[in-house]
């Protein structure tokens, strides 16, 4: 039993760092809906406008946010989509999208409401 959880966790420490210097730039960025040149910060907050922006393409989607016992979640969801992925922080200023179902109940009154500048995108959907 032992040697199984270090042999775990010694293949998934490998498999972390090596997808961490792999997706170092990211393939995408998650920013305002706001039509700029420059991407924009957005706020966390249910029905939030935010695209996932990849080179040329553009992808339009919302934040859905959930919370429970204080601790809120964010999703991102896909114009048109019933997919919706989570964003698992991955960094300073990076997140991985998850897909993945929501946990907890809709937020209500713009929780949490905390202002996040763009961010880079290390797992990008097939979108």
């Amino acid at each position: 039993m032992k040697f199984r959880h270090i042999a775990t966790c010694a293949l998934l420490g490998a498999l972390v760092g090596g997808t961490a210097s792999a997706d170092e730039n990211g393939c995408a960025t998650l920013a305002s809906a706001a039509h700029s040149a420059t991407p924009q910060a957005f706020q966390v907050r249910d029905g939030e406008p935010v695209d996932l922006i990849s080179g040329m393409k553009t992808v339009h989607g919302k934040l859905l946010v959930f919370g429970e016992n204080g601790v809120f979640r964010a999703y991102w969801q896909p114009e048109n989509s019933a997919e919706k992925y989570v964003l698992a922080n991955a960094g300073e200023d990076a997140v991985r999208l998850v897909s993945t179902p929501p946990q907890g109940t809709p937020a209500t009154n713009g929780e949490p409401g905390t202002t996040l500048g763009p961010l880079r995108v290390l797992s990008c959907p097939t979108l």
